[in-house]
């Protein structure tokens, strides 16, 4: 999975904990890797996972929503009330698990599984800089960790297992940036313009053959080549662009009151198909509750009333022509997507 953070990387570092936090709740085997921020304390940052009492947990945002909908109610146009809604939390399927962001994990949950870090600071401390097929020493230095686990940990699928099957899911954060001495992101002509899409090209081959999981995370939004962010998509299995609403004009539009960034679903896998599924529905955005992290289709709001001004309402009318065709079909779905 290929993150495109967002500008203050709030949101894509809250994603990014999410996936190391459900490896530790299904027993995975884990490895992070930064070259900001110590593993360590990240896995220390992870949400705390509500497990069989979720829904007991979610019971108060269950019904706050409620009675949001109950007095949107009154302000829906008529021509609106008929269409089926979106329910606000998950009741009849549950998929994966769910988790308090108030709260961090217990650190007796960490005791049961296995992780590895990397730390770029103190693995270029440990060992000789090392420049290979016109990749930066970072990127070397991390391939050759992450193969140094897959094949002695047992993750490699070509070798028989001889312990029970398990599997590795592998954390990478900012990859690309300044930190890992990666210049695409300063520089119009960066010396190693190739280090970025090598180094992914290796680990898709490593992972093809493992069993293995990864989510990285890139400022996609730093990267000025569109070449190199084209090669980096067809790369990736899985491409999800983040765009946060701090300090844009989005922020004050009252069409994204209720929301607090958009989510751009850039590439979805392609399973033995040459093409991928694209779903009808493209406007998706989400918003941080105060326990939860929820994607929701994006919904034009009700009308606004007749105290506001002439200008706010065109500029809302313009701000609606950014939603695709596809916003006639959003209350065919059931469900949003919270964790």
């Amino acid at each position: 999975v290929f993150t495109e953070e967002d500008k203050y990387g709030l949101y894509s570092n809250l994603m990014f904990k999410y996936f190391l936090a459900e490896g530790v709740v299904c027993g995975h085997e884990l490895f992070v890797a930064s070259a900001k921020e110590h593993p360590d304390n990240i896995l220390k940052e992870l949400p705390a996972p509500l497990l069989d009492t979720y829904r007991k947990e979610l019971g108060e945002e269950a019904t706050a929503v409620k009675s949001e909908d109950f007095q949107d109610s009154m302000k829906i146009a008529w021509r609106y009330q008929n269409l089926p809604k979106m329910e606000a939390s998950p009741t009849s399927t549950k998929f994966g698990h769910y988790y308090d962001i108030s709260k961090t994990m217990p650190p007796e949950l960490f005791q049961s599984v296995k992780w590895h870090s990397f730390y770029l600071p103190e693995e270029l401390s440990l060992q000789p800089k090392m420049k290979t097929c016109n990749m930066n020493s970072a990127y070397a230095s991390l391939l050759q960790s992450i193969q140094k686990i897959i094949y002695q940990e047992g993750f490699d699928g070509s070798d028989p297992q001889k312990k029970q099957k398990n599997i590795l899911r592998i954390g990478i954060q900012s990859l690309g940036s300044m930190l890992w001495g990666d210049d695409i992101c300063s520089s119009d002509t960066p010396e190693d313009i190739h280090s970025l899409t090598k180094f992914l090209y290796v680990l898709r081959a490593l992972l093809r053959k493992s069993l293995s999981a990864c989510i990285i995370t890139v400022p996609a939004h730093l990267i000025q080549n569109k070449a190199i962010m084209e090669r980096v998509t067809n790369l990736s299995d899985m491409v999800v662009g983040l765009e946060s609403f701090i300090g844009s004009e989005r922020e004050t539009n009252p069409l994204y009151k209720d929301y607090h960034g958009l989510v751009h679903v850039r590439q979805i896998p392609r399973l033995n198909s040459l093409i991928c599924d694209v779903s009808d529905t493209k406007d998706l955005a989400f918003r941080l509750k105060r326990k939860l992290f929820t994607i929701e289709r994006l919904h034009l709001p009700p009308d606004l009333s007749d105290t506001v001004s002439r200008t706010s309402k065109q500029d809302l009318a313009e701000s609606a022509k950014l939603l695709s065709s596809g916003c006639g079909a959003m209350a065919i779905g059931k469900k949003h997507l919270d964790f």
